[in-house]
């Protein structure tokens, strides 16, 4: 299950761009808190600790407990704004959850047993098609990556959403076709004499 994060905050009074500039530069960065059928709140972070979190890879997929006034509230990150130049974040949204809700969540796809696959053991390469699945879960089981084991793949194969064990629990956000999640493509030395298989991959993925 992916760990649930702690970021603290403080109450946001004036709201506006003047505002809001005043606080980047005082090294804090806007946000709001909002969902759940109560009033969104105003609220800014400290970029620093905001930065340590995005950088942990899973910022999108956990759990987040903003702390203001001394009161946790329970969200899911869903959006942060960046700078187009710097790169630093301008503003971040955060969704309020309840403790069991169902949500919406993109988790990243891990792939195992690659030494187990003919196809990779054959000099095939990898074409990952989605690098994240979105998954239905309980908000206090969301999982940390959708494993995609790639035992007995062969060149040419393609690996769809109905060969992964999901987390329990967990059914995915698309549900009307079984999509593909990767494909293994021959190498370019063996596409003269085995033939383009990048194309028929690209196509299963479409």
């Amino acid at each position: 299950m992916s760990e649930q994060l702690t970021l603290s905050a403080e109450a946001r009074d004036r709201a506006g761009k003047g505002a809001s500039r005043a606080l980047r530069r005082e090294g804090r960065v806007p946000a709001v808190i909002y969902g759940n059928n109560q009033d969104p709140q105003s609220i800014h972070v400290e970029e620093k600790l905001l930065n340590k979190l995005l950088g942990t890879g899973h910022f999108f997929n956990s759990v987040i407990m903003v702390e203001v006034g001394g009161k946790a509230v329970r969200t899911l990150a869903k959006d942060v704004a960046f700078h187009p130049v710097s790169d630093r974040p301008l503003h971040a949204d955060f969704l309020r959850v309840s403790e069991h809700a169902t949500v919406s969540v993109n988790v990243p796809v891990r792939f195992e047993n690659e030494d187990a696959a003919p196809g990779l053991k054959k000099g095939g390469v990898l074409n990952v098609v989605r690098h994240d699945i979105e998954l239905v879960v309980d908000a206090a089981e969301i999982p940390e990556d959708v494993v995609v084991d790639l035992s007995g793949f062969e060149v040419g194969d393609s690996i769809h959403i109905s060969a992964v064990t999901l987390p329990k629990g967990a059914k995915t956000a698309i549900d009307d076709r079984d999509f593909t999640i990767a494909t293994i493509v021959a190498p370019s030395a063996l596409k003269s004499s085995e033939g383009d298989t990048t194309k028929e991959g690209e196509a299963e993925a479409e």
